[in-house]
């Protein structure tokens, strides 16, 4: 008899944890989609893109190109938590210093040699110079950068874990509509109102 009860506890002391393990589980996985996907009014082309095939146009001051395959430009994204960008640099060419709030961000270089570099939310500089075939991940929210520093153009491939992930671009504080008065900014960078001046010059804002 007492090898019977023994046997019985000891079953239904592993059932028990098989119950509370596949129970316990799913709260440490991914969370679901906000939302489920439709499909009403949709069409294959909604699920296919093509829009990062082609180098972007570098002729800017930055001296790089995006192209992106988000919720705007590939409709099959929504709600999917997932999205992705080309980058195209020309040489010395640079993505400022950004964030993007909703999102982290990996990538992988495809050509060329890229510098990238995140600051943690200590303050703490993180950089690499990366080669073709190698990764980085920049964790949500944190400022970042990007810059060709090979001798050649490069090109950058980017995922993020939300279909339309956002950017703020650093230096747009000097090219806001209506305009961030002078004295706010030179108070914050401590610098007098004539450096302002001329940093919103570079930009054309006057």
């Amino acid at each position: 008899m007492s090898t019977n009860i023994s046997s019985a506890a000891t079953f239904f002391a592993i059932f028990s944890m098989v119950v509370i393990l596949f129970t316990v589980s799913p709260c440490f996985s991914d969370p679901d989609m906000l939302t489920r996907l439709l499909y009403a009014n949709v069409s294959s082309s909604d699920f296919f893109f093509s829009g990062l095939m082609e180098e972007a146009d570098t002729d800017n001051i930055f001296g790089i190109g995006t192209s992106t395959g988000n919720v705007r430009t590939f409709p099959g994204l929504n709600t999917l938590g997932l999205s992705m960008s080309r980058i195209d640099f020309a040489p010395n060419g640079t993505i400022p210093l950004h964030t993007h709030p909703r999102a982290s961000e990996t990538g992988f270089v495809i050509k060329g040699e890229v510098l990238v570099g995140f600051i943690s939310s200590r303050s703490i500089f993180y950089s690499k110079v990366l080669k073709a075939g190698e990764m980085f991940i920049i964790p949500k929210g944190l400022v970042h950068f990007q810059k060709n520093v090979g001798t050649g153009k490069a090109t950058t491939m980017t995922a993020f874990n939300s279909h339309l992930p956002g950017t703020v671009i650093l230096s747009t504080v000097f090219v806001t509509t209506p305009t961030v008065p002078d004295g706010i900014l030179a108070q914050n960078f401590q610098v007098d109102e004539t450096v302002i001046a001329s940093i919103k010059a570079k930009f054309g804002v006057l």
